[in-house]
């Protein structure tokens, strides 16, 4: 008899664009096999309720918490994390640049679930009012800033990205 919680199940989820085969136990949270099992630590987790919006990351595109979501429900599909978002280690994606150059965090816990947000985001609205950012960030909580340079952020990456 096998105890209950411990049934593993095998998964195949593409992260970063590099595909993954693991066996996994039934109720492991998708944040967790980031971290744990990928080594991806960018994912963070904050409150684990899916209040915070830290542990935010793309799947198929899509924001998600992943804090509330198992492993298993991403088999299948492609996974983004904030390691992904640079094309290369000499090269930051324009939301990175933007949020360094607007000075877009402090402490930089909450920075990985915005740039997830953001990027669904701006790939949906290119030209997006300060209003628009706010109201698609309005479910990540920061604490140091007070969002005005993570707006700000927002509308120059978004900016950039016009230019690429």
């Amino acid at each position: 008899m096998t105890a209950v919680g411990s049934e593993r199940r095998c998964i195949r989820v593409t992260v970063n664009g590099i595909p993954y085969e693991r066996e996994v136990e039934a109720r492991l949270l998708l944040s967790d096999f980031l971290r744990h099992e990928l080594g991806l630590t960018g994912t963070h987790v904050g409150c684990e309720h899916g209040v915070c919006g830290a542990c935010t990351v793309l799947l198929d595109g899509e924001p998600v918490r992943s804090c509330l979501m198992l492993a298993v429900q991403a088999h299948g599909h492609e996974i983004e994390t904030v390691e992904g978002l640079a094309p290369s280690e000499r090269e930051l994606h324009p939301l990175q640049q933007a949020f360094w150059e607007k000075h877009g965090l402090q402490c930089g816990y909450c920075t990985p679930g915005i740039l997830m947000v953001l990027k669904a985001f701006l790939a949906e609205n290119p030209d997006p009012s300060e209003e628009e950012i706010r109201e698609a960030i309005s479910g990540n909580l920061c604490r140091c800033t007070g969002y005005q340079n993570i707006v700000e952020a927002a509308r120059y990456a978004a900016q950039l990205m016009r230019q690429r």
